[in-house]
């Protein structure tokens, strides 16, 4: 199959490789020539430019851009799409997007991989990232039973596994489990900043070991992407930040007060209930 994917960074890159490791004919536009090159040097793809005209004939197009860039992308790429090309995307936020595009061409299907690292760019390119990770697959009313399964086949076969869902649930449901927690992890490190005392902010940054690399990785990852998920998602978003805030309010309520017997079962309960959330 003959498969096109705009955006050569780390999910592009990676989606790449395993895709062409099955036989697939890849075909990579990059806005950059430096890239371009490093993804055919490295067997990345078996062709790459700066143009989309690239991807004419490609059977289905990835669209693997930042969030704000996706529907400009598909605008500038629907003059060489054959009537029949499915295009997806892999952003994080789906129903500004799946609203947008799927009014632009009838073939596009939501589309997120929740699979990635804190690197960037076509050098972070790995095989078998997808491996175990969930890929969510947003179809709008538009949408051929047929095009969907293309997509979810293509999904098992670089070891991902495919869910299906409304655009606005899953962005209700990520906003949970992916965007407040970079939001809260963001948060986090500017509080530990915040401290005053010199010897003490330094001897932190000395002790710092498993627990703040856990709990500050995505506080510490691409700015971008925090930026967009906050643009392109605010409304749940904020629904997650106010509850995390009003359950933040409670845990410094019972420290004030003195009351540890109530806080551990507080931490019991989220002890027992993390392991739902853990695939």
């Amino acid at each position: 199959m003959k498969i096109g994917i705009v955006g050569l960074g780390l999910i592009g890159g990676s989606l790449a490789l395993d895709l062409k490791s099955l036989n697939h004919q890849i075909l990579g536009v990059s806005r950059k020539v430096t890239t371009c090159e490093i993804a055919v040097a490295r067997g990345v793809v078996d062709e790459a430019s700066t143009e989309l005209s690239l991807l004419q004939d490609s059977e289905i197009v990835i669209i693997c851009t930042p969030i704000g860039a996706i529907a400009r992308t598909l605008k500038q790429l629907i003059p060489y799409l054959e009537p029949n090309t499915i295009v997806t995307d892999v952003g994080s936020v789906k129903k500004n997007i799946v609203d947008e595009c799927s009014g632009l061409w009838t073939n596009f299907i939501g589309g997120h991989p929740m699979a990635g690292t804190a690197e960037q760019g076509i050098k972070a390119a790995q095989s078998d990232l997808f491996q175990g990770a969930a890929y969510v697959f947003t179809p709008s009313r538009n949408t051929k039973d047929i095009d969907l399964e293309k997509l979810q086949t293509l999904a098992i076969s670089v070891g991902a596994i495919p869910y299906i869902c409304a655009p606005e649930v899953h962005d209700r449901a990520v906003a949970w489990i992916s965007h407040l927690p970079v939001m809260v992890s963001a948060s986090l490190i500017t509080s530990c900043l915040g401290e005053k005392d010199a010897e003490v902010l330094k001897l932190a940054k000395q002790l710092a070991s498993s627990g703040f690399r856990d709990t500050s990785r995505v506080g510490g990852g691409n700015p971008e992407l925090g930026r967009m998920m906050a643009e392109y998602n605010s409304q749940a978003l904020l629904r997650s930040l106010y509850e995390y805030r009003d359950n933040l309010g409670q845990i410094i309520k019972l420290i004030e007060q003195k009351k540890w017997d109530n806080l551990a079962a507080n931490l019991q309960v989220n002890q027992q209930s993390r392991p739902d959330f853990l695939n």
